[in-house]
């Protein structure tokens, strides 16, 4: 339940949730194969529930929209362009996810690597907010924008590098709107984070999964779910006024903490 509160709360705010559950499982001397990646895809999942809960209306508007393109798209149409948005803004991380997947479960995994990811995501989270103009609205991106979105989300594989922090800094850059580039990062994360979380869970329900197991990952994804509904509904609001300095702050701080303990 702690690490599923780590994650709801770490997810949607820019910090990095999976360099969080990577620090807390390392200094909790916690068992790797054990709270290794199937644990964290029960968390995500938790998450994406969150997600889902929050945004139900604009999910089930967006879905009939593409549903209804399929006869023939109209791009002119605001549902169906931010639906087909979405899609494209989703390749990028489910293609780095498959290709890349041995390099993020074994070298990627460190603390060293959390150190540098927030430092250096840190201080692009002050750069955006000085040079981004913050007047755009989400459905104004332009297909390319939207690549250019799922390749930061792609990036946030790293730990320490975070979905929300990098999209929404991408977002600044070309002049999004904090709380839109917020609002376009959580539902970008949706279809990528039900994907990869299931396949990784089924994976580990495939070899076998005891009563005790499946209480804890129950345990997790609800904890999970229930946090991450908590920061989704605190960091749209934040973000409406207030930069994301606070948060490079805190970034630079946890960096500074967890390079002096290792």
């Amino acid at each position: 339940m702690l690490l599923g509160a780590v994650q709801g709360l770490t997810e949607f705010l820019p910090i990095s949730s999976s360099g969080h559950l990577l620090l807390a499982q390392h200094f909790l001397g916690l068992d790797e194969e054990r709270f290794g990646l199937a644990f964290d895809a029960a968390l995500h999942l938790g998450t994406a529930f969150a997600v889902l809960v929050y945004f139900w209306r604009d999910l089930l508007r967006l879905a009939v929209a593409f549903f209804a393109s399929l006869k023939g798209p109209d791009l002119a149409h605001p549902d169906q362009r931010m639906a087909y948005l979405l899609v494209v803004a989703s390749v990028p991380a489910a293609v780095a996810g498959f290709t890349l997947e041995g390099f993020f479960t074994t070298s990627a995994r460190s603390p060293w690597v959390v150190v540098g990811a927030l430092v250096a995501v840190g201080v692009m989270f002050l750069v955006g907010e000085a040079v981004g103009r913050k007047q755009k609205e989400a459905d104004g991106l332009s297909f390319p924008q939207a690549l250019g979105m799922g390749l930061a989300q792609a990036a946030a594989l790293v730990p320490g590098v975070s979905r929300s922090g990098a999209t929404i800094t991408f977002g600044l850059f070309l002049g999004l709107r904090r709380e839109e580039a917020a609002r376009f990062s959580f539902l970008m994360s949706f279809p990528i984070t039900v994907g990869a979380g299931s396949f990784s869970l089924l994976e580990t329900i495939g070899g076998g999964m005891g009563q005790d197991e499946a209480l804890l990952f129950g345990a997790g994804l609800a904890s999970a779910a229930l946090f991450g509904y908590a920061a989704i509904k605190f960091l749209l609001s934040f973000l409406a006024n207030h930069s994301l300095g606070i948060f490079a702050l805190y970034r630079f701080a946890l960096a500074g903490a967890v390079a002096a303990a290792l």
